[in-house]
């Protein structure tokens, strides 16, 4: 079992990537930190050793009020820390993605994103893990060019006539409003009701968001979308 860290200052996205984490195999989340000082206050029996459960892997964001996710990584690579890291964030900035990867992530996600997109970056790790606990003395070049390429994220395929862009407009809606209908987001989202209801559908049949019907006085019932995250 992979014991997971989540860091973030916002409680529902914590609460969404706790649900996202406990629909993946192979991993559990054993504590959670609101800000970098409690990030680090909770990696300190990783660094020391002993006293808790050990620290796996830290779920990142970067930006926090007392400190930034760089802040946590270089602090933690000071003191040799053994955690792996992926950073979740909604920091786009270069400079800062080079830091990060430079202080050893082994993945930088986006936000927002999907829960589709949240699994496979997981098991890609946990597919990384799986190669390293396997391999016996010393690693052939094909054992760790494997290894690295486990976790290279795989390109998703999207159905045709939707593109990237437009998935993850309809993504923020949802998750700003926590709920909405197809004509509430075509009309935030620019775009028409059936373009709106088909990137909702997808989202659907992805597991990032929620379809729940309303019945009302009589006709057909009225879909709404619900982000997983809002519960």
């Amino acid at each position: 079992m992979i014991n997971v860290l989540l860091v973030d200052d916002e409680p529902l996205v914590l609460e969404a990537h706790r649900e996202y984490v406990g629909r993946i195999d192979g991993f559990r989340v054993v504590a959670e930190a609101s800000g970098a000082r409690a990030a680090l206050d909770r990696l300190a029996p990783n660094i020391r050793g002993g006293g808790g459960d050990t620290i796996d892997l830290v779920l990142l964001d970067m930006t926090m009020p007392d400190g930034t996710g760089v802040d946590v990584l270089r602090y933690a690579r000071a003191k040799a820390t053994p955690v792996d890291v992926i950073a979740l964030t909604s920091v786009r900035d270069p400079e800062v993605v080079r830091q990060v990867i430079m202080l050893g992530a082994v993945q930088y996600l986006v936000k927002p994103f999907t829960f589709a997109d949240f699994r496979k970056r997981l098991a890609q790790y946990r597919d990384y893990r799986a190669r390293l606990r396997n391999a016996s003395g010393a690693a052939t070049q094909s054992e760790i060019d494997a290894m690295i390429g486990a976790l290279r994220p795989a390109p998703t395929a999207l159905p045709k006539g939707l593109s990237p862009q437009s998935l993850q407009a309809v993504l923020a809606v949802v998750r700003a409003r926590a709920q909405v209908t197809a004509a509430e987001a075509a009309e935030v989202a620019g775009m028409s009701r059936v373009t709106a209801r088909r990137y909702l559908e997808h989202l659907a049949e992805l597991g990032s968001v929620e379809r729940v019907a309303h019945y009302g006085t009589g006709g057909r019932p009225r879909s709404e979308y619900r982000w997983r995250g809002a519960r």
